[in-house]
């Protein structure tokens, strides 16, 4: 395509006429994906939430939010999602999503496995979904609820999202598989021993863990 004259448009005729000659795009794959989980939806769904916790049929909530990467190491959350028991629910937003949002894992009394609050500003419904579980269960501390973060860390707008689940008081976070460059040893150890934040590890020993609530 030749380039624009001065205070002219390109012609992209050429490139029109050539698709109308192409053929039409093929079907790669089908199905659905379920998502709208956002805090109002499931706080409208707390009754139920509550007495799957009480009854034993959920045992964990996992915080897989964030973001999603080219390199093959993000897999890590893949598998993370095939590993964790049928009694655990993934609650997601972000496209870290994207590397299980696919798989077909189930539900549990009716409530989807992986519960999809959108994009990665809907962070923010994850932190009120927690708040408010912390206030159904009459808690005094977000860290005594059956919830583990094991969050995709990428961009630096995950920055904003980890700052105020610290401030929010949540502690054991997990970040991977790369932790942000920028962090000196000094940051790092303040973030370890007030905030017990971690790299992933293994799959088969995080999952272990998480469901230990360690």
């Amino acid at each position: 395509i030749p380039d624009r004259e001065e205070n002219g448009h390109k012609d992209f005729s050429r490139i029109i006429e050539m698709a109308k000659k192409c053929q039409p795009p093929v079907e790669i794959e089908k199905g659905e994906i379920v998502g709208g989980f956002a805090h109002h939806q499931v706080i409208a769904l707390a009754d139920k939430i509550v007495d799957a916790v009480k009854t034993g049929a959920i045992k964990r909530f996992v915080v897989m939010a964030g973001c999603d990467g080219r390199h093959k190491s993000r897999n890590y959350f893949t598998e993370v999602a095939e590993t964790l028991p049928k009694d655990a629910v993934i609650l997601t937003a972000g496209c870290a999503k994207f590397r299980y949002n696919k798989l077909n894992l189930g539900e549990i009394g009716g409530i989807p496995r992986v519960l999809d609050a959108g994009q990665c500003n809907d962070s923010y419904s994850l932190a009120v979904i927690a708040l408010k579980l912390k206030e159904v269960f009459g808690m005094e501390n977000v860290n005594d609820l059956p919830i583990s973060f094991d969050i995709a860390w990428y961009e630096q707008k995950a920055v904003a999202v980890l700052l105020a689940l610290l401030y929010l008081g949540f502690k054991g976070i997990r970040l991977g598989p790369t932790l942000p460059a920028f962090l000196s040893p000094a940051v790092i150890n303040v973030l370890v021993e007030k905030f017990d934040i971690k790299p992933v590890g293994d799959v088969a020993s995080d999952v272990k863990a998480i469901m230990a609530g360690r």
